[in-house]
């Protein structure tokens, strides 16, 4: 039988996170549930680029323990967020605009195929699912955290609808980068202009056009790149 600590310490594992990437993840070990945390402070800016990771003051705010932090710090290493440096620390990885050249090299062709194949796999409560977000674009305001919300969601949705979880794996690993470029440009560009342009995914994908569906996605993603090289 469990413990109480066990018990509430599970029930903390598996509840929704309130994280800005990933909204309403479930957590299902104390290190996935560090790791979410920390990508969203780090994805959010929270931990700003450059910033050192301080162990003491992540455990005592996240209430975890020094293993799952660890841990957590490995995964967040191997995605290129954060970086180990010997006899220094731990650091946030720095932005810079070659970066997001080579990330967009590489999003527009996997998001890219990940469209196609979405357009042509995509179940029925996925289509409802790009009827609710298409309604939703209609209704769009100026708020930048609204809109990011819902460019996650519209990625996302893309990813899933893929059926193949290895290339939404590497699609979720390469757009939460250059998710943290939306947030250090967050009030410089034209945010309900970019995430607009899904509209023609969306549109796309419901018509089962996956040529359209593709080049919609390229265009998007090449798009965000374009706007960010004004601003920095």
């Amino acid at each position: 039988m469990r413990s109480p600590a066990g018990v509430a310490r599970g029930m903390a594992e598996s509840s929704p996170l309130r994280t800005v990437v990933l909204d309403g993840a479930a957590a299902r070990s104390q290190s996935e549930r560090a790791y979410l945390l920390i990508r969203d402070q780090i994805v959010t800016l929270k931990l700003r680029p450059g910033a050192v990771i301080e162990d003491s003051r992540l455990r005592q705010e996240l209430h975890l323990g020094r293993t799952p932090i660890r841990e957590a710090l490995q995964r967040l290493a191997h995605e290129k967020l954060v970086t180990f440096v010997p006899h220094r620390g731990t650091f946030v990885t720095d932005i810079n605009v070659t970066d997001l050249a080579r990330l967009t090299e590489v999003r527009v062709e996997l998001e890219g195929y990940a469209a196609r194949l979405a357009t042509e796999r995509a179940a029925p409560q996925e289509q409802e699912a790009m009827q609710v977000l298409t309604r939703e674009l209609s209704a769009l305001d100026g708020d930048p955290e609204a809109l990011i919300h819902l460019d996650q969601r519209i990625h996302r949705l893309v990813y899933r609808a893929s059926h193949n979880r290895f290339l939404e794996d590497v699609c979720e690993r390469y757009f939460n980068l250059s998710l943290r470029v939306w947030f250090l440009v967050l009030h410089r560009v034209p945010l309900k202009e970019a995430v607009e342009e899904q509209r023609e995914t969306l549109d796309a994908m419901l018509a089962r056009d996956p040529v359209r569906a593709e080049a919609a996605v390229r265009r998007h993603v090449t798009g965000f790149e374009a706007q960010v090289r004004k601003v920095l």
